[in-house]
């Protein structure tokens, strides 16, 4: 199983240092990667990796905000690949991501 690389320090002073501002942070990046993860899903069955791209770039958005690397880069192997036409690249990252987000959802 991938690790997350997630620097906690960076997610509690991007709160505040407020422990119950951090959890609500997360589970609102859960939330939203996991729709933004449908939307990769769609653009990989349409055969659109720009679409993939699109998703991607908000899920590292989010991901970077929150100090979750691991999920960040592949967010970003994904975006790269997608915004440059290239289906195959974008697709790879894929399976490992979906891991990552389910190992996020599953932190308390």
């Amino acid at each position: 199983m991938s690790e997350l690389r997630w620097d906690r320090n960076f997610a509690l002073e991007q709160a505040g240092d407020d422990e119950e501002i951090l959890a609500e942070l997360l589970e609102l990046f859960h939330h939203s990667a996991l729709a933004d993860l449908d939307k990769i899903k769609a653009g990989a069955a349409d055969k659109n990796p720009v679409a993939m791209g699109e998703a991607a770039h908000s899920i590292k958005g989010a991901a970077a905000s929150l100090g979750v690397e691991a999920v960040r880069v592949l967010a970003h192997e994904i975006e790269k690949a997608g915004r440059g036409g290239d289906l195959a690249g974008a697709l790879q990252p894929l399976p490992a991501l979906e891991q990552l987000l389910q190992q996020l959802g599953s932190m308390k």
